[in-house]
């Protein structure tokens, strides 16, 4: 008994001083990590507090002149002239009006940081001294005003600050980090045209790419983040069911495209539903349904027009193929003298998937600066987003997180009196600048760093 005590002991005492080496070992490791963090947030503060009154009037200026998906072509020239006098090489044109800048520093990892440049058709109502008054027409010839009611103003803002902070302090990490500003994301066209352009034959393969988005419910000094499926897949459908007109006196001698297009939206809603499992995110919505001119007249054909998400291929491939088929068995049914005709459009946006570890890696680091009530875990959402065409294209993890934007007064006021904020796309969107852009900057320049080489 007394000798197992003592090797018992023995076994014991290595352990014990195998976790204090361990220990020892590890505390310089954790410190100087500790360090390198402490470091980056001063140089990043530092650099911001300078920076940031002429970024507020960058922002101001974005504001006033935005463009239309396809038409950045002012807004693409500004990010390229700033990225050339950053250090930058940089190559226009990319898939329309799309810009990337390279800075080589030394051995190291590759980042991309994204940010997207067009505006909105959309007549601004926010008031503001900056507003935009820029217009465009319609395809009826009337005029509609443009507004970057989607916060891009903020994203480019964001995105050249960004590359000109990395550039001033390239003393602080080894790497290449590629800026990237991309057109047509409102489209979903603008990723696709970029990377179809040949993008990733121009540029080293990213190990990461980042990117941030305003956020309309979170106030402006708050961050949020999704892990995981972050963005639907959007899809785009066409239908056009055809009928025989008549009078509306006489239904009996007519096939009317009205009635069996009010049938095939409520079928529509089954697929949802009593088709896809219950756990997987799924939408069928009939935004649009056109048909017929007058009270007593039935109509050859009635429109419609469909916005389709999902997350995964599988299901994506389930909602289209049960919308074509719901569709032609509708149409069979109600007697339609010719199949409908439908179409999916190419305008198809993939699901954004932001990589779980990366995902923790940057709350890690909002955290550490903005204290961990003001990063807030967020449910996913069906909106889309192209920037998950980077890293479906390649493979690399990515991340996009949430910018807060909503003037402190206001976002408080409206949660007392239960009333909405209004949202991304409204003519009444406006982010509070100084603290929103201070965010962002602080926290896509830490985030940076964190993901960079070290000298």
């Amino acid at each position: 008994m007394t000798r197992i005590r003592g090797v018992v002991l023995a076994w014991l005492q290595v352990q014990v001083t195998g976790l204090v080496l361990l220990g020892v070992l590890a505390v310089p490791a954790l410190s100087a990590a500790a360090d390198d963090a402490d470091r980056d947030g001063a140089a990043v503060d530092a650099w911001v507090k300078d920076a940031l009154p002429g970024l507020v009037d960058t922002y101001r200026f974005l504001h006033q002149n935005p463009e239309l998906s396809l038409e950045e072509e002012n807004t693409a020239a500004f990010a390229a002239e700033t990225l050339r006098k950053a250090g930058y090489e940089v190559s226009e044109r990319i898939g329309g009006f799309g810009v990337i800048g390279v800075l080589e520093n030394g051995d190291g990892p590759t980042l991309l940081i994204r940010g997207d440049m067009d505006a909105l058709p959309v007549s601004e109502a926010t008031g503001l001294a900056y507003a935009s008054q820029a217009k465009t027409k319609r395809p009826d010839g009337s005029q509609v005003g443009v507004m970057h009611a989607c916060g891009h103003d903020v994203h480019v803002t964001n995105l050249v600050g960004t590359a000109q902070m990395l550039a001033a302090l390239r003393g602080d990490w080894r790497g290449t980090l590629v800026i990237l500003a991309q057109p047509a994301e409102e489209l979903g066209k603008g990723a696709r045209m970029m990377i179809e352009d040949g993008l990733f034959d121009r540029i080293p393969l990213p190990d990461h790419a980042i990117a941030l988005h305003v956020e309309g419910n979170l106030p402006a000094g708050w961050i949020g983040y999704v892990s995981g499926w972050a963005a639907a897949n959007v899809d785009s459908v066409d239908i056009t069911i055809h009928g025989r007109g008549g009078h509306g006196a006489r239904p009996h001698s007519s096939i009317d495209p009205v009635v069996t297009a009010a049938y095939l939206v409520t079928q529509l809603q089954t697929i949802v539903s009593r088709r896809v499992n219950p756990i997987d995110p799924a939408v069928v919505t009939v935004g649009s349904i056109h048909g017929g001119s007058k009270h007593n007249v039935i109509p050859d054909q009635v429109d419609l027009q469909l916005t389709v998400r999902s997350y995964s291929d599988e299901v994506r491939s389930l909602l289209l193929d049960s919308i074509r088929q719901l569709t032609e068995s509708t149409c069979l049914a109600f007697r339609c003298p010719q199949p409908p005709d439908i179409t999916i459009k190419d305008e198809y946006t993939p699901a954004m998937y932001n990589d779980p570890a990366l995902s923790a890696k940057g709350a890690a680091v909002f955290e550490a600066f903005l204290g961990e009530e003001r990063v807030v875990a967020m449910p996913a959402a069906m909106g889309g987003e192209d920037f998950g065409r980077y890293h479906r294209a390649k493979g690399f993890p990515a991340f996009m997180f949430r910018l807060g934007t909503v003037e402190a007064g206001a976002y408080e006021a409206a949660r007392k009196q239960g009333e909405p904020l209004p949202s991304l796309h409204s003519s009444r969107y406006a982010p509070d600048p100084e603290p929103t852009l201070e965010t962002g900057l602080r926290a896509t320049g830490r985030l940076a760093l964190s993901l960079l080489g070290r000298p």
